[in-house]
């Protein structure tokens, strides 16, 4: 009982001080499995004995004989179906390609340049090097999220990073299951035949099955079969029985099928999604923090022993700086990535659960059967994940400012509200170079939206937390313009720390335009201008005027007639093919000769 809430308590300690500093979790989580285990059965222990010991003596422990790799198998499906809920369509309309293959064509460089390696440093026979290259294909999208969360990105690059991280997971886990099979049943002449028979079977049943079941799932609550305080754990226990029952036709299927069925339910017509997906986050970070500690200490000190050698340095250093870079660079041939974006990509590679999970299941299965140099696989991949995790998490916002990628200036707009006159200004906006997100609670605005080729998220602002998006990184400025003054005053309050880095900005109240003489430095346009003025103004004439402005005087003229008239909003300022916001031209104290003033409504 002690070792079970220990487990909890310090995979929570270590979640806090991983948001503390900014790291990804799987540092301290891993640091303090080793402490718990094996450094404290070598060194602290006056018995010998591990503080927490997931395994000892086969029979014994938290999970004894198999159960271990029960419990890892089914919680590293619920945390690859949280990473597939979380995949948007719409995120890789530019970079697709990219991303297709980075997880194919990179997945191959990798694989066969660590095995190779592999098999040449440390003297593992083929079978057992490729294995290993199998293993570490994947990148975590649980270590590389906090990783770009702090490191302000364009949105090509960080969505990159975050799509290979959840889609290469179940491609590296079924390549090392493809090699493990060919190493159980011997590497006779069959393996051929057998593995082919098994890698349609593990696609076949894997995206069958995920694909069914979601579709069955988001029938269910669509239709309100599944009451409301039963929807997640009904999800759970669907999750649960998809991986399961794939398993079953198609041994190791089930992450694919889980990753199918996240997707699916992630890009279809759910309702309550951002329920479930809050609930799936909360029990990933529950799982991930008990898993790392688990497998951490399930590793003894003989096993850590074998990697202090300069070998393990040599393999390391190669894998990083050599097969990672070779890989993501034949990727990213012909793309719109540029050089710095590709080294960046090169740089940010930590492997995650997926690797540590297989790797422990697959190393400790070898070694029961007397595999010779089996023991080297799970503190192997153990060296990979902690290595790239600790090189990532302490170097990748340095090395974003040494390659250039590093935004200086979030310059990306977020606009609260989609409505019609809310389009137009965006589009007039992305058409002069810069990037607009556009989120709205109201549906058929974001897909009106959507169908002009702007960017828009369906978003509930008191549900949905938006200062976890790393696909907004790059935002400066928010300006709240809904039809609610309610709204955008939540807005205001709730964001501005997070998007208003240069400005944070909204529509007059009702209040405030009744009110003679009102200010707020908030407003966007002016104290006359509401969200009935702008809807008027684009009602009656739905077209942004540019003015030419010569001197200062001209600007001021041009600036009354503006305010006294009703049918026209003043929206920007044009100066040296930069657009600023009036306030923010107005505090920049330029001079205001040879400018444009950009407004929306009748033509004066």
């Amino acid at each position: 009982m002690i070792e079970l809430a220990g487990i909890i308590i310090l995979g929570i300690l270590a979640q806090w001080v991983a948001w503390k500093f900014k790291i990804p979790a799987i540092l301290p989580l891993i640091l303090i499995g080793l402490l718990v285990g094996p450094i404290a059965a070598e060194f602290i222990s006056d018995d010998g004995s591990k503080w927490i010991a997931p395994i000892w003596n086969g029979t014994k422990g938290l999970f004894p004989g198999d159960s271990l790799y029960y419990f890892v198998s089914l919680a590293i499906s619920i945390i690859l179906f949280e990473g597939g809920l979380t995949l948007k369509r719409d995120e890789i309309e530019n970079v697709g390609p990219v991303i297709t293959k980075i997880i194919t064509l990179g997945a191959a460089v990798t694989f066969f340049g660590a095995g190779i390696v592999t098999h040449f440093i440390f003297g593992l026979t083929w079978e057992l090097s490729f294995l290993f290259s199998g293993l570490i294909i994947v990148t975590g999208p649980t270590v590389i999220t906090p990783i770009l969360r702090n490191i302000p990105l364009k949105k090509d690059v960080s969505t990159v990073l975050k799509w290979e991280g959840i889609l290469i997971d179940p491609i590296g886990a079924l390549v090392a299951v493809l090699v493990f099979e060919f190493i159980s049943v011997g590497g006779d002449g069959g393996f051929t035949k057998t593995a082919l028979m098994e890698f349609g079977k593990i696609l076949l049943f894997g995206t069958s099955f995920g694909f069914t079941f979601a579709h069955a799932l988001m029938y269910a609550v669509n239709k309100k079969l599944i009451p409301h305080y039963l929807l997640n754990v009904v999800s759970l226990s669907a999750v649960l029985l998809v991986f399961v029952a794939s398993d079953m036709f198609a041994h190791e299927s089930g992450l694919l099928a889980v990753v199918v069925m996240g997707m699916v339910l992630g890009n279809g017509k759910l309702k309550n999604l951002k329920e479930l997906l809050y609930f799936k986050e909360s029990l990933s970070i529950l799982l991930i923090s008990i898993l790392f500690i688990l497998l951490a200490a399930n590793i003894n000190i003989e096993d850590l022993l074998l990697l202090y050698n300069w070998e393990t340095l040599i393999l390391f250093s190669i894998i990083v700086f050599v097969i990672r870079p070779a890989a993501v660079f034949l990727s990213t041939h012909n793309s719109n990535l540029k050089l710095n974006e590709k080294l960046f990509i090169s740089w940010v590679g930590p492997r995650g659960i997926v690797a540590a999970g297989i790797a422990s299941l697959f190393g400790s299965k070898l070694i029961k059967q007397g595999v010779a140099g089996a023991e080297y696989i799970t503190p192997l991949v153990f060296m990979i994940v902690l290595g790239t995790v600790l090189l990532n998490a302490t170097t990748a916002r340095l090395f974003a400012k040494m390659v250039g990628v590093f935004l200086k200036r979030s310059n990306a707009i977020l606009f609260v509200g989609a409505s019609s006159p809310a389009r137009l200004i965006a589009k007039f906006l992305t058409k002069n170079g810069k990037r607009v997100v556009l989120i709205d609670s109201n549906k058929n605005f974001i897909e009106e939206a959507k169908k002009e080729g702007l960017e828009a998220f369906t978003v509930n602002i008191y549900d949905d937390n938006l200062t976890d998006n790393i696909e907004l990184n790059d935002v400066g400025y928010l300006i709240a313009m809904t039809g609610s003054d309610a709204v955008n005053d939540f807005a205001i309050a709730s964001f501005s720390n997070v998007f208003g880095e240069h400005g944070a900005y909204r529509l007059a109240t009702s209040k405030e335009i009744r009110t003679v003489g009102a200010e707020n430095k908030e407003q966007f346009f002016s104290s006359e201008d509401d969200y009935l003025n702008l809807s008027e103004a684009f009602r009656d004439n739905p077209k942004i005027h540019e003015v030419t402005i010569n001197s200062e005087e001209a600007y001021n003229t041009m600036l009354s007639k503006l305010s006294n008239e009703s049918r026209s909003v003043l929206l920007f300022v044009k100066k040296s093919d930069t657009i600023y916001l009036i306030p923010e031209f107005e505090k920049s104290k330029q001079s205001k000769e040879n400018c444009t003033l950009i407004y929306l409504g009748k033509n004066l």
